[in-house]
């Protein structure tokens, strides 16, 4: 037993075009200003970073992208609605930031293999660090309060790249602050850094969103919530065969209700729609496939 499913809220979907877009020019300001002070001081962490915040600009169009076709109702081609294009933006993210970490690698490796020819850097590109970093930082914290208002796991994931940006930036600025100091080695090195703190953070988020793809149960304390709820309907004696995948930030849930044998077909719909209204109450489920068996 089901009914059509629901489509994700025009108010979810235009506070999460909104964050967006925020950080689409957040990023963009950063990654100018960050490119070109890069190569005036000659710096590769800086450098470096400015790819960052250009991979983050990537990610917002991927962000955008996914937020728009996720938001569209069931049709034909998906009778189960559009909301894993968000499982598909987040794996997107992932593998663009482990790319972009890789390339960060070798470009360091190079630099580190002829000590000799780095320079030092100018000062303003010390300067510029330390602005990217509070501007990232205060931006994470803003995507990541949005994501959680909305309960969205593509827009958490973005608002963990900012903070990955973030912490990036911190070791820029502590990496060019070494180099002015007299350390030429740690500006390569901080680049090598970021690198590896970035390839990290899009293997994390790859392998959920792949788990998410390839149907992935809810958590064990979710599913207790959720046998609860149907369990204690009045009129459910027992369940058995309770399944769950997840469906973007969604839960899509199966399950046998056991029921009195002797109640009509009407009685036995109506326990089972009061245990499903139970289950959506408050849980983030977003349809429940039930089955009725007679004890």
């Amino acid at each position: 037993m089901s009914t059509a499913l629901v489509p994700e809220t025009p108010e979810r979907q235009a506070a999460a075009q909104r964050s967006t877009w925020v950080s689409v020019w957040v990023n963009l300001a950063l990654t100018a200003l960050q490119m070109a002070i890069g190569l005036f001081a000659q710096s590769q962490a800086l450098v470096a970073d400015a790819i960052h915040s250009l991979s983050d600009l990537v990610s917002d169009g991927i962000v955008l992208f996914a937020n728009k076709h996720s938001a569209k109702a069931p049709d034909d081609d998906h009778p189960y609605g559009h909301l894993r294009f968000e499982n598909a933006a987040t794996l997107g993210i992932g593998l663009i930031l482990a790319v972009v970490g890789l390339g960060m690698l070798w470009r360091s490796f190079e630099h580190l293999q002829a000590p000799a020819l780095i320079p030092v850097v100018h000062p303003v590109a010390f300067l510029v660090a330390v602005l990217a970093l509070l501007s990232k930082e205060l931006l994470f914290r803003y995507l990541l309060r949005v994501a959680r208002r909305v309960r969205s796991t593509m827009l958490v994931a973005n608002a963990w790249h900012a903070r990955s940006d973030a912490a990036s930036s911190l070791v820029v600025a502590l990496g060019i602050g070494a180099n002015l100091a007299g350390l030429p080695l740690a500006d390569p090195l901080a680049a090598l850094v970021v690198g590896l703190m970035i390839i990290r953070m899009g293997w994390k988020f790859s392998w959920q969103a792949f788990n998410d793809l390839v149907d992935r149960a809810a958590d064990d304390e979710t599913e207790a919530a959720i046998r609860e709820r149907i369990l204690g309907t009045p009129g459910v004696r027992g369940i058995h065969d309770l399944r769950t995948r997840k469906m973007g930030d969604m839960i899509w849930v199966e399950v046998d209700i056991e029921m009195d044998g002797q109640l009509t077909i009407e009685a036995g719909h109506a326990i089972a729609v009061a245990a499903r209204e139970r289950v959506m109450a408050d849980l983030p489920v977003l349809d429940v496939m039930t089955h009725f068996d007679p004890v």
